[in-house]
């Protein structure tokens, strides 16, 4: 299945504890000109549970983008980008982070754990507007996202036998050369 931005809303997942944070966030996307649903997580635990479709959440849709907080309880958004981008199933969803953290450590963290991007937000009603108008814009015009799934991502590979992961080719899996290599090396079937 695959979104067809004309008639599909884009679903966004807003990860946020600060309730005028959320409240701002939801009033710029309301009239935003490409149709979008917003879903919020209050902190990091409830996210992974959305993400992960897990209790109340099991009926919750993939999002095609996530705006996240880094200060947050339970579970700090670093933490989460962690888990997202550690998981298969998820990690192709882009992920931004929507902060008011300037922090130098923080923008590095975020994109060393492979954020999509990092938005410092702006003070003031009318900037926050604006930048979330620049969001949309870019993300929610412009931006092609993977198609939506209909069923759950084939699992990772299985792991190479050590030796093969050591560059022995396949026809010495199991060989005398291949175990003096390595000890772990399974016999071949």
């Amino acid at each position: 299945m695959t979104h067809d931005p004309a008639t599909d809303p884009i679903e966004i997942l807003l990860v946020e504890d600060n309730e005028p944070d959320v409240l701002l966030t939801l009033e710029a996307f309301e009239d935003a000109r490409v149709p979008n649903r917003m879903h919020v997580a209050r902190d990091g635990v409830e996210a992974l549970r959305f993400l992960r479709r897990e209790g109340e959440h099991a009926a919750a849709p993939r999002p095609d983008v996530i705006l996240m907080d880094i200060n947050m309880p339970r579970k700090t958004g670093l933490e989460v980008l962690t888990e997202v981008k550690a998981d298969p199933a998820l990690r192709s969803i882009p992920v931004v982070m929507l902060t008011t953290s300037q922090a130098e450590d923080d923008v590095r963290a975020s994109y060393e754990r492979h954020a999509s991007g990092y938005v410092v937000k702006p003070v003031g009603f009318e900037n926050f507007l604006g930048a979330m108008r620049a969001f949309e814009s870019f993300w929610l015009t412009f931006v092609r996202f993977p198609p939506r799934l209909t069923r759950p991502p084939l699992p990772p590979a299985a792991p190479l036998p050590p030796c093969a992961a050591q560059g022995a080719p396949p026809s010495d899996v199991g060989s005398r050369a291949c175990r003096l290599r390595s000890q772990r090396c399974p016999v071949a079937p």
